[in-house]
């Protein structure tokens, strides 16, 4: 009777994981099957795409910049990704590694930040970038996004505490320089965390809408987020087209987090543990 029980209670949970899931993608799978439909048969009633046509697919790699908007968008991704990081790492292993003054203090301002909205310090950010002139540029895109860097400092500094400190010690006893330690020990032990905040850090910053907005609104310079308003004309939305480049602006966000799914659930389960 137990036993019943229990697979009862478990298939209502996994019925209603799936039902959530179901809701989550319905308007990704709709949006993809859209775009497999004729111009004529967009808002037909019919689902299923029959016959398919890549006539949006090829209007949208042909008439729009889509391989400028994605190379931009990856390079301000990626930027992003390694400046954090390399803050993220030589702040983690600072916290640990040496004695910190009011090192309470800033972990407590690091898990602060956490819930502070980057739109926040939008005005601030785009002075500075009028100031300095590098609007519509790659620095421009990048440095101001590294205010986002405390969950990446956060989730690298718990891997970092949780290495054996006889391991440091043992690197120090054998006249190994802090560098040298970060470099040859706890590098290749934080290889699994720097992969999972590496996926983290690249899916938000692909999917940063606001600031690329702000900072690079130049067609040439600005991201396929903000790229997407190019599918809109003086009659309104070109829906074939826009759901066409929305799904190719997809692609890499998918690949990466299928290629490092397993280290971002990894990182969150372990970065507690002791």
């Amino acid at each position: 009777m137990r036993r019943t029980v229990r697979l009862l209670r478990a298939a209502g949970r996994h019925a209603v994981l799936i039902a959530v899931a179901a809701a989550m993608l319905f308007p990704v799978l709709w949006a993809l099957i859209t775009s497999f439909k004729p111009a004529n048969d967009i808002y037909g009633t019919d689902p299923v795409p029959w016959p398919a046509s890549l006539e949006h697919y090829r209007v949208a790699l042909d008439d729009f910049p889509i391989a400028r908007l994605l190379v931009n968008t990856f390079l301000m991704a990626a930027g992003v990704t390694l400046a954090q990081l390399a803050v993220g790492v030589l702040a983690a292993y600072a916290l640990v590694r040496f004695h910190v003054p009011l090192r309470g203090w800033m972990m407590g301002a690091l898990a602060v930040a956490l819930v502070v909205p980057t739109q926040s310090l939008i005005v601030p950010h785009f002075l500075m970038l009028a100031e300095l002139g590098w609007r519509n540029s790659y620095p421009g895109l990048v440095l101001p996004q590294l205010s986002g860097c405390a969950l990446a400092v956060l989730l690298l500094h718990e891997h970092v505490k949780a290495i054996p400190p006889g391991l440091l010690g043992a690197a120090a006893l054998e006249g190994a320089t802090p560098w040298e330690t970060l470099r040859f020990v706890v590098l290749p032990l934080l290889r699994p965390a720097l992969g999972a905040v590496a996926v983290l850090v690249f899916i938000s910053t692909w999917n940063e809408y606001l600031w690329p907005l702000l900072a690079a609104p130049a067609r040439d310079h600005t991201t396929i987020q903000v790229g997407l308003q190019l599918f809109q004309n003086q009659e309104g939305p070109n829906p074939g087209p826009l759901l066409a480049a929305a799904m190719l602006s997809t692609l890499p966000v998918v690949v990466v987090y299928l290629l490092a799914s397993r280290r971002v659930a990894d990182a969150f389960l372990h970065s507690g543990l002791r």
